[in-house]
């Protein structure tokens, strides 16, 4: 959301219905190995998702689609849909998202809080901790104004289990 890697003309927050944001993805390269893996954000069924919403000028858009393939669909795991999300105005607009893929081999939905902290502490990968990467996006989602009590919840107990005894 804070880096989205390609040039856009405008952004803002939108709201997609009928999915959530959840650290449902194994991660085995950039935030975790084979042998610990670490989790990553994906959206998974259910409940609802504020995020970020970009607009891409008509001449840039396959290069941006490209980009996105090359980096979501690596393994897979994610499953490319166009789906309508509400903007603040309340206009609803399609946006392109990569969903989860319930089925795949990397999905890892249904942690409870604890779960996903103990995996989130102890995994490290090719681009850091697992655990900065959950920091950072706590801050950046509360940068924009959006609060996500289940993943505060988890970066929260990571916090706890960094502090010595």
């Amino acid at each position: 959301m804070w880096n989205p890697g390609f040039d856009y003309a405008a952004r803002e927050v939108a709201t997609l219905n009928g999915y959530r944001r959840a650290l449902c993805v194994r991660s085995w390269v950039h935030r975790g190995t084979q042998e610990r893996p670490g989790l990553v954000l994906g959206l998974d069924r259910g409940g609802s998702c504020r995020g970020m919403a970009f607009r891409v000028e008509a001449e840039k858009f396959g290069g941006v689609v490209d980009y996105l393939r090359e980096r979501e669909l690596v393994t897979h795991v994610y499953l490319e849909r166009t789906l309508p999300v509400t903007l603040p105005d309340r206009r609803r607009v399609q946006a392109l998202t990569y969903v989860c893929d319930r089925a795949h081999h990397q999905y890892a939905g249904g942690l409870d809080v604890m779960e996903a902290a103990m995996v989130v502490h102890a995994a490290v990968g090719r681009s850091g901790p697992n655990d900065a990467y959950v920091f950072n996006t706590v801050d950046h989602l509360r940068e924009i104004g959006i609060r996500d009590q289940w993943l505060e919840s988890v970066a929260s107990e990571v916090r706890r289990m960094r502090t010595p005894t």
